[in-house]
């Protein structure tokens, strides 16, 4: 997948400044490149792009939720407790230099920041892009512990008795939630093996 096309194409709704473009796909593909990124970085982006494209003809703006994909995560450190609240800041920036409309910087702002909580979504289009950011919890055994592996070693700087507690208090979370995905579409293909993946994670830990 060309991820620095897509975010072109997506760019190029707004400007034609080819520089300013370029600029700022630099600036995102550092950011995702960051060192200590074991998930949260342009694998994980292209892996959302996969299922939202999956479900492109239910999303009513999927420039804003394309967008939202980009930088959800372009501010990421696991000892802060801020990053959306930050990474929606960053894109409210970067939009405005791109002159999108302000409808876009709205919908981009407000999606990010619901990514925090994955609480029950206030429109389907950010349903779709909570659920495509949480699809790898309904994969198969073998991709969900690589994925549990990859977020640990994010999570290096906490030792297990840390760590361990906070993941359970994660997964539980979830777990108690009466759905972990907010759209039909996800629920049926992810929602009963993700629930047979956080409580075999949650009784190992």
């Amino acid at each position: 997948m060309d991820l620095q096309l897509r975010f072109m194409e997506n760019c190029r709704r707004f400007t034609d400044k080819a520089a300013l473009i370029d600029s700022l796909w630099s600036e995102i593909e550092a950011k995702y490149s960051e060192k200590g990124r074991h998930y949260h970085n342009l694998h994980h982006l292209e892996h959302l792009f996969t299922e939202l494209d999956s479900v492109k003809e239910k999303i009513r703006d999927f420039t804003a939720v394309s967008l939202s994909v980009f930088y959800h995560d372009v501010i990421y450190d696991p000892t802060s407790t801020s990053n959306e609240e930050k990474s929606a800041a960053f894109a409210v920036s970067r939009l405005g230099k791109l002159c999108a409309d302000a409808d876009i910087i709205r919908k981009v702002s407000e999606q990010i920041l619901a990514t925090k909580s994955h609480h029950p979504a206030g429109d389907t289009d950010t349903g779709y892009l909570l659920d495509a950011d949480l699809s790898v919890l309904g994969k198969n055994t073998q991709t969900y512990t690589e994925y549990t592996q990859q977020i640990r070693k994010e999570y290096a700087v906490y030792p297990d008795f840390l760590y361990r507690p906070g993941r359970k208090k994660v997964l539980q979370h979830f777990l108690a939630s009466e759905y972990i995905f907010k759209t039909e579409e996800f629920r049926q293909r992810y929602e009963v093996q993700a629930r047979e993946n956080l409580v075999a994670e949650s009784e190992w830990l």
